[in-house]
């Protein structure tokens, strides 16, 4: 009996030596969390989703790649855009009126309710010129009223005086064509002894190279600038945006720019689209008085 209870003893110890490592490999072990010494977790916080219809705002492009650098508020530079043939199609003048920025119209004096169409265009703020027809090279027609060189002095005198009574308000006058009449020392001569008495600047639309009419203004004490750009000799789009481009070095260059446009469709679009955009660049649209005042003496 004796040895069969040692044997019994011994198979119990053997059972519990045998459970025992099995709960030691198999028994689930406890987790543990190790931080590195010193580290600290920090929360993101959460951003509230943008409103439904609202733009998530893009990261500003670095100054380097941006097409047009806005300039500094204290070299701003100031562009004069001038409309010319205005009223002649009383449509696309009105939407020449409606540009967003303040630009300079110049009105033809045989245009059609001439005097409604001025009073418009100055009482939304608008600077108003008179667009003076001249003769020009060849064969185009400039209109009625125009500064031929085969006038006499007296009837070129007598011209002048009907096209600046046929609208009030206008600060200045500029010629229409004109390639030929503008060269000429003698007929400018004529045009500027009409001119300043009544204090009223010249600018030269420069439709040719030839042309003295600025010297002669000049010369006359009569306030002038030159046109530096026209926008639309070429009409397509893709060449009045190449102007505007143009219209910006100049402007950047020497601190402003003159630049003469038409109403014609394609100008106009290219203006609206154009304007709102320079003006975020930095740039700023005056009057050709505030030119001609800061360049006289």
């Amino acid at each position: 009996m004796k040895k069969k209870h040692r044997r019994l003893l011994r198979n119990i110890l053997f059972v519990v030596v045998i459970l025992g490592a099995a709960w030691i490999v198999f028994a689930p072990k406890p987790k543990h969390h190790h931080r590195a010494p010193h580290q600290v977790e920090v929360q993101q916080p959460t951003l509230p989703a943008p409103p439904l219809g609202d733009e998530i705002t893009q990261p500003p492009v670095p100054p380097s790649e941006t097409p047009h650098p806005v300039l500094p508020v204290k070299t701003q530079a100031r562009i004069a855009l001038v409309i010319d043939d205005g009223g002649l199609d009383m449509r696309d003048s009105r939407r020449a009126v409606a540009l967003p920025a303040a630009v300079t119209l110049s009105y033809i004096p045989y245009a059609t309710r001439l005097r409604e169409q001025t009073r418009e265009a100055h009482g939304v703020g608008h600077e108003l010129m008179l667009h003076m027809p001249m003769e020009p090279m060849g064969s185009a027609d400039p209109g009625p009223g125009a500064l031929t060189l085969d006038l006499s002095p007296d009837e070129i005198r007598r011209r002048l005086d009907t096209a600046m009574a046929s609208f009030t308000g206008y600060d200045g006058m500029n010629n229409h064509m004109g390639s030929k009449f503008t060269a000429d020392r003698a007929a400018m001569n004529l045009v500027m002894e009409e001119m300043q008495p009544r204090h009223i600047f010249f600018l030269d639309s420069r439709t040719s190279a030839q042309s003295v009419g600025a010297e002669v203004a000049a010369q006359h004490g009569v306030p002038t600038l030159s046109r530096d750009v026209f926008l639309d000799d070429d009409m397509s789009p893709r060449a009045v945006r190449a102007q505007l481009e143009q219209t910006e070095r100049v402007a950047r260059r020497k601190g402003f720019a003159i630049a003469i446009g038409h109403p014609h469709p394609a100008t106009l679009q290219a203006l609206e689209e154009w304007i709102p955009d320079a003006e975020q660049r930095g740039f700023v649209f005056v009057p050709i008085k505030d030119l001609v005042n800061q360049a006289s003496p």
